[in-house]
């Protein structure tokens, strides 16, 4: 236990140490630090400095590793899906990919784990470090379209209701989306980028269409390809989108339907190892016993 705080003690003053050196040129003077009456007191000054000097090491490690154009731009279309869309993300990403790799190559050294196989652990922990944001972002991706598969139907009933009350389409997605903010957060966000996208001059179905691209969501895609077709051929948008809502509800019962017929067929696997065994061997446990002790006696006699 001393020799593990000893390390994590030793790497966190060498940490420092480099992160000072780093940014010589950006750090301020102790006595401008004393004169400026706008620096916060206590401990939000130095988490402040902390947090800056981690954002500009990673930077730093970010304009080193070696990747190509069209790999950064499928990483930050999969960081949109995932609803990231700060400039920084990509940094972030591959930053956290080292600073993952790092912790686990520390974790590995310090407990000791690197002794059985060096090599083979030392690469193991490298690689869960590498590959662990990419599982993380993968999850997060599906958790975000699933919950604007299942929140597409409630919101295009909002939006049956405000323009069956006289608002045109737009200004019946921006109150839709003021509406399911708090409940229905990922697909308020799509709408809202939308209605941007069209106050900054894209058209309807360009707007539309990059929201199909965005969210990656079959469902959503069938909506733009049918908005986008109301348009242009002079359509009912409100029945429209009231058959399209009843649609999606008929398939979602659907899939329910299709997913109660399966559950039989997958509960046979976990009965046959693991529940009928031990209801064999409590109910023909103790007979069996009772036979070996018959069998027992007639064998002494």
């Amino acid at each position: 236990m001393i020799g593990i705080l000893t390390f994590c003690s030793i790497f966190t003053l060498l940490s420092a140490g480099g992160l000072f050196l780093f940014n010589r040129e950006k750090r301020p003077r102790i006595s401008s630090i004393f004169s400026n009456p706008d620096q916060p007191r206590g401990l939000a000054g130095p988490l402040q400095q902390a947090g800056a000097s981690l954002g500009t090491f990673v930077s730093r490690f970010d304009s080193i590793v070696p990747r190509s154009q069209k790999d950064v731009s499928i990483l930050r279309q999969r960081l949109i899906r995932a609803g990231l869309r700060e400039k920084s993300a990509v940094k972030t990403f591959y930053g956290s990919k080292f600073i993952l790799m790092l912790v686990f190559l520390i974790l590995v050294l310090s407990t000791g784990l690197a002794s059985v196989n060096y090599f083979m652990i030392i690469l193991l922990a490298l690689g869960v470090g590498f590959v662990a944001p990419d599982f993380w972002l993968t999850r997060r991706i599906k958790a975000r379209k699933r919950q604007i598969r299942l929140a597409l139907p409630d919101v295009l009933d909002l939006l049956v209701v405000c323009v069956e009350a006289g608002l045109s389409l737009d200004l019946a997605l921006s109150r839709a989306a003021q509406e399911i903010a708090g409940t229905r957060s990922a697909i308020s966000d799509e709408f809202s980028v939308v209605r941007l996208e069209q106050c900054a001059g894209c058209s309807r179905a360009d707007a539309w269409k990059h929201l199909a691209e965005r969210t990656g969501v079959d469902s959503v895609r069938y909506l733009a390809s049918m908005l986008i077709q109301a348009e242009q051929l002079g359509t009912s948008i409100s029945r429209s989108l009231r058959v399209y809502s009843q649609a999606l509800r008929t398939q979602r019962i659907q899939q329910l339907e299709e997913q109660a017929a399966k559950a039989g067929i997958k509960i046979v696997f976990p009965l046959a190892l693991f529940i009928f065994p031990n209801l064999f061997l409590v109910v023909l446990g103790p007979a069996l016993m009772e036979i070996l002790d018959s069998l027992s006696g007639i064998v002494n006699h």
